[in-house]
């Protein structure tokens, strides 16, 4: 299989789209780093995995600090001596209307989607150039291709996160680096719970539009299968791929059915 011992880092692995990748790469036998700031729920995902796996460790780090993330990627090179397959996938979103959200809390949502995500990157890229290669996969979103509302520090960090991945991926700066840049719609997992408000405090609920979304294991193997075939871009979605299809064709219908969202 693909991921057969292959050594998989895996960020935000605690929960919901890097909880269920980690227990399907499990399943096809890879060796898995698994980070996060929560050690009960890490261990928990780590018992899941070595009931399919002998290789699972877990790291603790704080995407958000520089320091943790650099020592973090140095620990996680001495569990296997190498990485194949980096998962940039530590992330919150956001519920609060633009007018009404402090700097800070947008501050704290770029720290989290993108900084976390390109220090980390940064920490390994030479690490891929001395081994000739290997594959970046960055979980953004379809707010990342588009405006929606209650959400601006969170479109504005995805934003920012195709920019950066996409111009690692023109630039190409090592010859068999592949990156994956993966654009889920809604996914019904608890993200919302950690959702920031206006002011940095957590939502504290699931939102209801939530549930209604994509199930955690249809995109996490669809994920697996643009891995696969080292795409450089996958949508996974469904009423999200059509409201971007009005913006690039019929833009005013899609800000007239945007207003509407939340």
């Amino acid at each position: 299989m693909y991921f057969t011992d292959k050594v998989i880092f895996i960020t935000g692995a605690s929960s919901g789209i890097g909880h269920e990748l980690a227990l399907l790469l499990a399943k096809e036998k890879a060796r898995l780093i698994l980070a996060a700031r929560n050690r009960p729920a890490l261990e928990a995902v780590r018992n899941e995995c070595l009931l399919y796996t002998p290789f699972c460790e877990i790291l603790l780090m704080d995407v958000t600090d520089e320091t943790q993330v650099n020592e973090g990627a140095k620990s996680a090179l001495e569990f296997f001596g190498k990485i194949d397959v980096l998962v940039n996938n530590a992330g919150v979103t956001q519920r609060s209307k633009l007018i009404d959200t402090s700097v800070a809390a947008v501050r704290q949502l770029m720290e989290v989607n993108f900084f976390g995500a390109v220090m980390l990157t940064q920490a390994l890229l030479p690490h891929f150039r001395a081994q000739g290669g290997g594959q970046i996969i960055v979980i953004s979103s379809m707010a990342g291709l588009m405006g929606y509302p209650w959400r601006s520090g969170y479109n504005a960090a995805k934003h920012a996160l195709q920019g950066y991945f996409e111009t690692l991926q023109t630039e190409q700066p090592i010859p068999r680096l592949y990156t994956t840049i993966v654009c889920p719609g809604r996914v019904h997992t608890p993200i919302t719970f950690a959702a920031i408000t206006a002011n940095g405090e957590p939502y504290g609920k699931m939102d209801p539009k939530q549930t209604k979304g994509l199930s955690v294991t249809y995109c996490a193997q669809h994920i697996l299968k643009a891995m696969r075939k080292r795409k450089k871009l996958v949508l996974i979605a469904r009423e999200e791929r059509i409201l971007l299809w009005f913006k690039r064709y019929f833009p005013p219908l899609f800000y007239v059915i945007a207003r509407k969202g939340n």
